[in-house]
């Protein structure tokens, strides 16, 4: 076995030769957040003597189920240093320089790591002949809950404090710090929304890529009130100090008994109430000042380039997951138009828009919408209003598996760039009808155009405009158009992301 020592700031790690690529695993960024350090933002590692061997994927933050009935991750370790980095390049020089690609997870806020199989980056790293950074953060109660005592937005300060790692140490492994790229799906994609409006995070990366940015960011309000029913769910206030006495891994048990029962919550917390996840990032004014698009409006990312984008169906895969698939009435849709459509006429808007389209095609296209689809252009259209530069992409191709029910859903994108089709999501989405050419000739592209975005900035479409709005459109036959189509276009101006969804 072909091993490789780097000397990091913190001290040596050895990493392993695996198919044409030096890997390291498990390099801690932070000290375990336990016992003092508990519900605190992060804190710098202590140095090691000695070379620690980075052979193994350090501990997932404690976490719920997973969406597939199991835990977040397969075969994870067990210990408290959940917040640690993972490193692929092609060669671990100092004077290589390559663009360095950092990975947040998504997974709700509430579920994620690092070390998931379908996140393994060396087809990235190796097509694109770039670094490619994953990194664990905190999610949940541990990384989100708005509690008295503990810094908000915890899970947002993680990922603050890898970026810096990379910025003080990936020279090393052949990376180039000035050429630092975020990119992430789903709550990670929020995450680099958020990562945007962050003053902490500023002049840690240069381009950012958003697939499928959620639109749920809590007002403070809001927050601290979601953390109220949760700390009811143990007994306790929510308070650092009394939610500490609880091992975190119970925590997650009260995350989950909370999830079950939000719909109850409807007249208190609003739209946030239906979706079932108490943990977004939260407008508490100083570590997140204000929403992303707020932030990009007034020119906070007139200085990184952006790729964003979504795919067509997202929301299905909710339906699917939820057995609801094909099984919406016409109340269900009326009730899902009324509480996402935009405005107090938002379904008389829809089903004007969508004539012919059924209760279930209501009901999907309004939350996929409200959910995925109108803050990502929002995002785009932020971006270009503060001054800055925006590619705006829709996956439209259509997974095979499940008979292809599933569409153009929430998570296809994840398998596609990694190229992981047998592992995660890719068991869903994929593995039932194997992988067809097409997929493989596609996910190839998507690997082509994210590392040529990290390289240049340039996706390899036109930019996006406020006059024409060309984005492209990612299928078996791949072409740049106008969006959104005329009867999502009738809807555009009702979607007004500068709110937060504030209690009643």
């Amino acid at each position: 076995m072909t091993t490789t020592v780097v000397r990091t700031t913190a001290g040596s790690v050895r990493g392993r030769a695996e198919d044409g690529l030096t890997v390291f695993r498990g390099i801690p960024f932070a000290e375990p957040p336990v016992g003092e350090a508990r519900f605190q933002a992060p804190r710098p590692v202590r140095a090691w003597e000695g070379t620690r061997e980075a052979y193994a994927f350090g501990p997932p933050p404690p976490q719920e189920t997973g969406i597939q009935g199991r835990r977040g991750v397969l075969n994870a370790p067990d210990g408290d240093d959940w917040l640690t980095v993972n490193v692929w390049t092609p060669e671990a020089d100092p004077a290589a320089l390559r663009p360095v690609m950092v990975w947040i997870y998504g997974g709700a806020y509430r579920i994620g790591h690092a070390g998931s199989p379908g996140y393994d980056a060396q087809r990235i790293a190796r097509d694109g002949d770039v670094v490619v950074v994953t990194l664990n953060y905190r999610v949940g109660t541990e990384g989100f809950a708005r509690i008295d005592g503990a810094p908000a937005n915890r899970g947002l300060l993680d990922q603050v404090a890898a970026l810096r790692w990379v910025q003080e140490n990936i020279a090393a492994f052949g990376g180039d710090p000035g050429q630092v790229i975020v990119f992430g799906e789903s709550a990670g994609a929020g995450s680099v929304a958020a990562l945007l409006a962050m003053p902490s995070a500023r002049g840690l990366f240069r381009r950012a890529i958003a697939q499928s940015v959620p639109g749920t960011y809590f007002s403070d309000e809001l927050a601290r009130d979601i953390a109220s029913a949760l700390a009811e769910e143990t007994g306790l206030r929510p308070t650092a100090a009394d939610l500490a006495t609880v091992e975190p891994r119970r925590l997650t048990d009260a995350g989950e008994a909370l999830s079950a029962r939000m719909a109850t919550y409807e007249d208190r917390w609003g739209r946030v109430a239906p979706t079932t996840t108490p943990f977004s990032p939260v407008v508490d004014g100083e570590v997140l000042p204000t929403t992303p698009w707020q932030a990009l409006k007034a020119g906070a990312g007139r200085d990184v380039d952006l790729l964003v984008g979504h795919n067509r169906d997202e929301f299905r895969l909710f339906l699917f997951i939820g057995g609801l698939l094909d099984r919406i009435g016409d109340e269900q849709a009326a009730w899902a138009l009324r509480t996402f459509g935009p405005g107090p006429d938002g379904e008389r808007a829809y089903r004007a828009a969508f004539p012919g389209a059924t209760p279930g095609a209501l009901f999907e296209r309004v939350q996929t919408d409200w959910l995925f689809n109108m803050p990502t252009l929002h995002l785009a259209e932020a971006q270009l209003t503060g001054g800055g530069r925006a590619h705006v992409y829709e996956l439209t191709w259509p997974a095979p598996g499940s008979g292809g029910a599933l569409g153009a859903c929430h998570g296809l994108d994840i398998p596609l760039l990694f190229g992981t089709f047998e592992a995660d999501l890719g068991n869903l989405l994929f593995a039932q009808s194997g992988v067809p050419a097409e997929a493989k000739e596609l996910s190839a592209r998507f690997r082509q155009s994210w590392t040529s975005f990290a390289r240049s900035g340039d996706p390899g479409w036109p930019a996006y405009d406020t006059t024409e709005r060309l984005v492209q459109v990612l299928d078996a036959k791949s072409e740049v158009r106008a969006y959104p189509e005329e009867a999502s276009r009738r809807m555009w101006e009702g979607y007004e992301f500068a709110e937060l969804p504030l209690l009643k």
